[in-house]
Parts: structure tokens; C-alpha cells; sequence
């Protein structure tokens, strides 16, 4: 899956899907929602524990003290989920925010009724170890803390290293959300310190849309039992009832499932999570360079840009309009991703899926021609863009 005829390009007509997912798939994934399955036949239900044990085996050294329970569903779907079965009623959960899903998990507990401490650091920055270090030290009401492993709203990858050592040298717990980073960037057990990470199928494992999986200390869940608001979003109902009857307890998205096995096999073909990495962080490395020959400056530093998906400043000049751009880029077969900042305009370029840097160097080839036939002499941002990104970062 590294060179350009390994991979499965798009039939005729059928664009590149340059997003954190859904995201262009291989044909096999697609071959394999072909078949109808029965939810609660005896081969469906050793799909599901398939399914299950595959993940576990992602996490590496230290999986052995957890189990993974799928949720029906969006992403989002198993986040809150995992929010309402491990966060405490009578406690503060400390949620670290820089970006759309960060302000969306604070969004989520206040739906919840249950009291959260809030660390924004905008669209630039990270949030760092000692930060998290300070507001664990001065409030003993925190228990847990929340963070987002790769925020994709502008393409972040959190340092999740020093913030797990922050939290447990406080003696707190760590959930994290790793919806676009888990399946192509390492989360060990061994390494890091956490009660449970949620996902998605239709992320870095290359499967479709329909359902999360939350891998979890089995400690975690037991201690769940009774804490969620929701009967359908109860991780530990769900849990118990997987290991009863090897079923899920409502309908599951069978044709999902099944694509999701087939993903499965393509990942570990490719040599797991450190082989699908590889891949992303190239295809990450020739999109930049060559967006910034043409004039393009990337949201972050070099130093905090994730191999999921790179946010670029939108030209200042006035003849370029990011609808025309995405249309016209389009018309080329590649589908871009609108921005999710505030403060200044952007668009996002996604890194992963059926995608090598052959199709990156397509990409920005593609992005050249565009520019020429807008019009758009210079790509460059608006300087006030640059100078609250440096203003920011110093």
C-alpha cells in the first residue's frame, strides 16, 4: 500500500475524499457490504469478537487490562458516550480544548448536567503538561481530564505523552478522544496512562461510516455500571451484554461491521499502526511542501502539524474564493474540507484513506492549475493572519 498501484483509486468519476473521514476506501472495504448478514446469527457474532479483539491488539503492550465495546453510531455517538459513563456526577471533569471537538466534549458535559473546568487555547496551540499539572494541583475537584488526541478542526496533534504524565503524577484520570489519530498513531497502555480512548470505523482503520468503539480498562467498566443518563449510550450495558450473549444489544450496522474486518486486514497488511503512520505522515510531508512552493501557509508550526490533516490559510488575494476553489478542485477529482476557525478564513486538506503521496503530489498539481485559471497571482494569507499566529505561538 505504499506505491501508487497498490492502492485502490477511486473508480471513474468517483473523487478523492481529502477529509478526517468519512474518507476514500478500498474496493475491497466496498466489496464487502455486498453480503446481508443476520444480527444475531452465530457468524455475526464471531465477527463482532473478531472486530473486538483486533482492536485490543492495536493498543499493544498493556492490552490485556482492557476490553473494547463498539457503539452504533457517529463518532461523536461513542464520545459522548464514553463521557457519560466514566465521568463523575459529583465531580469536575477538566476538559482541554483547542479546536471544534474540544469546545464540543465541554458542549456535551453541560448537556449532561455534570461540572467541568474548561482550558482553551484557541485554534494555534496546545495544551501543555504543565498547564494541566497547575489546574490539577489547584483544584483537588477534578477528577478526570478530557483531551483530544488530534483536534482536526485545525489539524493539531496533541502532545498526549506529557499531558497522560501530568495527569497521573496528580493522581487523576485520562480519557481521551483519539477519533482521527488511533489506528495511525501510537497509544499504549505500557506508555501511556489512561482509563479509555474512543474511535471511529470510518477513520485511520480505512473502514465506513456507522459506528465508535471505546477500548477501555475492564476496572473502568465494571465501575461504570449505573453512571450513564442514556439507555442506548450506556457503555456498561453495552459492555455486559456483549459478554453474555456476544451480541450487541440493539440492532448493529451489520454491512458496516463487516467492512470494518475488511479495513482491519488492509491495516495490518500495511504494518499496523506504524506502517498506516508512515504513510499519513508522508503523504502529510509532500502535501505541505508543495502547497507551500505555491504559496500557502499552514495554520500551525511544523513542529505541532498531525499526519491527519493540515489546515492552510486562505489566499488573501481578491480573486480567490474558496467556493470556486473547492469546486474547481472538484472538477479535478478531489473533494477538499471548508475550514472550522473564527477568527480567519481557511481550509482543511485531508491526509489519510486510500491515498499515497503520488495522490498528494496530484493534489497540489491540481491546486497550481486552479490558482492560474481564478486568477490568483499570490496564494499568501492576510498578514494579520501571520502576525496572531506568531503573536500566539511566542
Amino acid at each position: 500500500m505504499t506505491t501508487k498501484d497498490a492502492l485502490d483509486r477511486p473508480k471513474l468519476g468517483e473523487p478523492f475524499l481529502l477529509t478526517p473521514g468519512p474518507l476514500t476506501t478500498s474496493a475491497a472495504v466496498k466489496e464487502a457490504m455486498l453480503r446481508d448478514w443476520g444480527s444475531w446469527d452465530g457468524d455475526f457474532r464471531a465477527m463482532t469478537a473478531s472486530l473486538r479483539a483486533s482492536l485490543l491488539e492495536l493498543l499493544g503492550e498493556g492490552a490485556d487490562a482492557f476490553d473494547c465495546v463498539p457503539m452504533q453510531g457517529s463518532g461523536t455517538f461513542a464520545v459522548e458516550a464514553m463521557l457519560a459513563s466514566f465521568t463523575r456526577k459529583d465531580k469536575k471533569t477538566l476538559i482541554l480544548s483547542n479546536g471544534a471537538y474540544g469546545k464540543r466534549a465541554a458542549e456535551t458535559m453541560a448537556y449532561l448536567g455534570r461540572p467541568v473546568e474548561l482550558l482553551d487555547k484557541g485554534d494555534y496551540l496546545p495544551p501543555r503538561g504543565d498547564e494541566v499539572a497547575a489546574l490539577l494541583a489547584a483544584d483537588p475537584e477534578i477528577s478526570h481530564v478530557v483531551a483530544v488526541h488530534c483536534e482536526t478542526s485545525s489539524g493539531i496533534l496533541n502532545p498526549i505523552r506529557e499531558i497522560s504524565d501530568a495527569v497521573a503524577a496528580a493522581g487523576r484520570t485520562l480519557l481521551i478522544d483519539s477519533m482521527s489519530a488511533f489506528g495511525a498513531v501510537p497509544l499504549e497502555p505500557s506508555e501511556l496512562a489512561f482509563d479509555a480512548i474512543v474511535s471511529s470505523a470510518n477513520k485511520c482503520i480505512e473502514g465506513v461510516p456507522g459506528f465508535g468503539f471505546v477500548l477501555a480498562r475492564k476496572s473502568a467498566l465494571e465501575a461504570a455500571k449505573g453512571n450513564s443518563h442514556s439507555l442506548s449510550l450506556d457503555i456498561h450495558a453495552q459492555w455486559a451484554h456483549l459478554e453474555k450473549s456476544g451480541q450487541w444489544r440493539f440492532t448493529p450496522p451489520t454491512h458496516v461491521v463487516a467492512a470494518f474486518l475488511e479495513a482491519l486486514k488492509g491495516h495490518q497488511q500495511e504494518g499496523g499502526v506504524a506502517g498506516r503512520g508512515a504513510r499519513y505522515t508522508q503523504n502529510r510531508d509532500v502535501l505541505v511542501a508543495g502547497m507551500r512552493k505555491l504559496g500557502f501557509e499552514t495554520l500551525l508550526d511544523s513542529r505541532w502539524l498531525s499526519p491527519i490533516i493540515v489546515t492552510f490559510f486562505c489566499p488573501a488575494d481578491p480573486a480567490f474564493a474558496f467556493p470556486e476553489f473547492y469546486d474547481r478542485m472538484k472538477t479535478r477529482g478531489f473533494i477538499l474540507y471548508p475550514g472550522k476557525l473564527t477568527v480567519v478564513e481557511s481550509f482543511r486538506v485531508g491526509c489519510i484513506g486510500q491515498m499515497d503521496e503520488h495522490i498528494m503530489r496530484d493534489v497540489v498539481a491540481a491546486a497550481r492549475d486552479v490558482l492560474t485559471e481564478m486568477g490568483v497571482e499570490s496564494a499568501a494569507p492576510p498578514a494579520e493572519a501571520l502576525v496572531e499566529r506568531a503573536r500566539l505561538a511566542a
